[in-house]
């Protein structure tokens, strides 16, 4: 904190569900946050933000902030809600967990989060000791990006790559189902300094996005056909022999048994998968080819089909063909996270679950089935559930099942959030959440490679109490006394990490406090001799572990799990509008004025035959649901895929039905995530 005059600046970070993972300066004045700004030395937030994060005290000091416990007087979804004290709502807590325990057994209790806040202590820490202590049922987190995990440990050993700030000096660019003028505005500032050097700049999706619309080339491909494409590219870079062959020789494992299998995939049969003219993929390759400076930025659209996981390993061996592992500015980026000498185990502490009477360890639930879980679950059912940094009514797939398990009155629910979301709603007791400017942390990011801390720049506001405080204050209220559910947030934040790391050299507890941020201490190019941290130290062509799952061991194409019916001819795609960060920020007015409402955006070759034209209300629906949008016709959209950016709150939607009352609980082929973008359906004008 540092003190200027009247004011305070205090270094904090972004905990919202980004790559960039910002540094933040907070400025206050009297006890109230009155700005947020950049931190300018930050070597990739350069004092720039997103519009959601300039503006992140409209959410703070939002007139509809939750500031006092609530609990329940009307029929569930009705916001009926009388103010409670938090004594009266602790007691209540653990009177029904134990109630509910000591009926059902420890695994009728189920927590529900992710990742409203990214710091390492609101996300990963006390909550998980807590519920293992409990013996509750475990979560398995795969909403978002579990299959791409998967993709890149099959390939590389974990969820590394290439350094953001690097594609500054790239001379070829291939932005692959992201898009990052909406999703990392720091990757595109990094991608225009290099469009300025001279580089070509290419993307690939199923639609045109803000993005798409900016760079040298857009290639429109269908959706879940990713893996198609790179093999295809496969093809031609043997075929042509533009092959870094010492690269693959050394620091590769199965190259020799898979490079055959390419010949198979030429780029006339990949152009009848994805849709890409056969020449159109020529030239791509003979583009990728000819230079090691290339960089395949990625983001985790490529991952929510059914063979995601599939298609992000595929794609993430190309730069193994060119070498382009050995330049700084080439490589392959999708997630950063695996670097960080993340202590996982010591913060989340596993080793406190019981083993409970049947012999085994809790089961586990994955989350990306919730409807399931609630209304088909047994031995035993889901009795209680606990949610935090999530509203799994809004963001979880085939949200009707899950508004049919919410609604369940033997479900005792706890939500604990900063506003009444759609799923405090259907909530027994309502915790008020603090945000990000209010609580301390420490984070890590999956975009760059630096080391964040978030100190607190205000206090608390009216009641409202950070994870790690309720936790604590749960943990007392249900009569615990295990030490590891009482630690302070410091002592958990010097936890963290692996400080005796090599990466982490010159960086200390103390440093990161007083700095703000710090910088890992990693090579421009780190794999540019091998030294991936996979099990043979090696690109794996080859994958024990794909084989593990039942899976090709070498890369493959898996299709779609929905393929086009004329019943249901249209890919749905719902990628996040460019204000909101999943359904965060969606009930701020100031986020809504470039889309006052939602909308679906259709191609004119699908509008024309349906009669459908700019500003009709049109029906979005399959065999799950059905939505109201205003249609809005244009060449962005392509044939055969329409686009409703999201996650609106359902009281925004007509009939209050959320996009997601559409998608299934389908999953992916590894890593068991959720397949948002494999999902069929059909328009009509309502």
């Amino acid at each position: 904190m540092i003190a200027t005059d009247e004011f305070e600046v205090v270094k904090g970070a972004c905990p919202h569900d980004c790559p960039d993972a910002c540094a933040l300066e907070i400025t206050t004045q009297n006890g109230r946050a009155i700005s947020v700004h950049g931190a300018k030395t930050h070597p990739t937030t350069h004092g720039v933000l997103c519009t959601k994060v300039t503006y992140a005290l409209d959410r703070t000091y939002h007139p509809d902030r939750l500031l006092h416990p609530l609990k329940r007087i009307g029929k569930k979804g009705s916001s009926e809600f009388s103010r409670i004290s938090w004594d009266e709502a602790l007691a209540t807590i653990a009177r029904e967990w134990k109630r509910v325990m000591n009926t059902h057994g420890s695994e009728s209790l189920l927590p529900y989060s992710y990742a409203g806040n990214m710091g390492i202590l609101n996300y990963q820490t006390l909550g998980h000791r807590l519920f293992h202590a409990l013996g509750a049922s475990q979560l398995d987190r795969t909403i978002c990006s579990s299959a791409g995990f998967e993709g890149l440990a099959c390939t590389l050993g974990a969820s590394v790559g290439a350094r953001m700030e690097q594609m500054a000096n790239a001379e070829l660019i291939v932005i692959w189902g992201s898009n990052p003028i909406t999703s990392s505005v720091h990757s595109w500032s990094f991608i225009q300094q290099a469009k300025r050097k001279g580089a070509r700049v290419i993307a690939i999706d199923t639609y045109k996005s803000l993005t798409a619309q900016k760079c040298d080339e857009f290639i429109p491909i269908r959706q879940g056909t990713d893996g198609a494409l790179a093999l295809a590219l496969m093809h031609c870079l043997v075929r042509d022999d533009k092959l870094d062959h010492d690269y693959l020789g050394r620091y590769c494992l199965g190259w020799a048994d898979f490079a055959p299998q390419v010949l198979a995939w030429t780029p006339a049969h990949s152009a009848e998968i994805t849709g890409i003219p056969a020449v159109q993929i020529e030239a791509l390759a003979s583009a990728y080819g000819a230079t090691k400076k290339s960089f395949i930025r990625a983001n985790y659209g490529l991952n929510r089909h059914a063979g995601g996981g599939m298609a992000v390993r595929t794609i993430a061996c190309l730069p193994a063909l060119t070498g382009a592992w050995r330049e700084p500015a080439g490589g392959f980026l999708l997630s950063s996270s695996g670097h960080y000498p993340l202590q996982k185990d010591a913060l989340a502490r596993p080793d406190l679950m019981p083993v409970l009477p049947n012999g085994k360890k809790p089961r586990i639930v994955n989350m990306s089935q919730l409807g399931d879980a609630l209304t088909k679950l047994n031995d035993p059912p889901i009795h209680a559930m606990y949610v935090y940094n999530s509203n799994p009514v809004v963001v979880a797939p085939d949200s009707n099942a899950v508004l049919r398990g919410m609604a369940r009155e033997d479900l005792f629910t706890v939500v604990h959030d900063t506003f009444l979301s759609d799923t405090a709603r259907y909530a027994d007791i309502v915790l008020p959440a603090t945000t990000h400017v209010e609580n301390f942390d420490i984070h890590r990011s999956y975009g760059h490679t630096s080391v964040l801390i978030n100190h607190p720049a205000i206090a608390p506001i009216g009641e409202s109490k950070s994870n790690g405080d309720v936790f604590r204050a749960l943990a007392n209220a249900f009569g615990l006394t295990e030490p590891a559910l009482f630690e302070s947030d410091e002592t958990l934040a010097r936890q963290a990490f692996d400080w005796s790391h090599p990466l982490m050299q010159g960086i200390t507890y103390e440093s990161l406090k007083r700095d703000g941020f710090a910088q890992m201490n990693m090579a421009a190019a780190p794999f540019a001799q091998g030294g991936f941290p996979s099990p043979s130290g090696k690109v794996e062509f080859y994958s024990e572990r794909a084989k593990a799952m039942g899976l090709n061991p070498f890369p493959d194409y898996i299709p779609p799990a929905e393929s086009a019916s004329p019943k249901y001819p249209l890919a749905l795609n719902t990628p996040p509008y460019r204000h909101y960060m999943n359904s965060t920020f969606a009930n701020v007015t100031r986020y809504r004025k470039d889309a006052p409402e939602p909308t679906i955006e259709i191609h004119p070759d699908d509008a024309g035959p349906r009669e459908i034209v700019s500003g009709a209300t049109v029906r979005v629906f399959n065999g799950r649901g059905s939505v109201k949008l205003k249609a809005v016709v244009n060449a962005f959209a392509t044939p055969g895929c329409a686009t409703a950016q999201s996650l609106w709150w359902t009281g925004e939607m007509a009939e209050g039905q959320g996009i997601n009352v559409l998608t299934s609980q389908k999953l992916t082929d590894m890593g068991g995530g959720a397949t948002f973008y494999d999902c069929r359906v059909d328009i009509a004008l309502a």
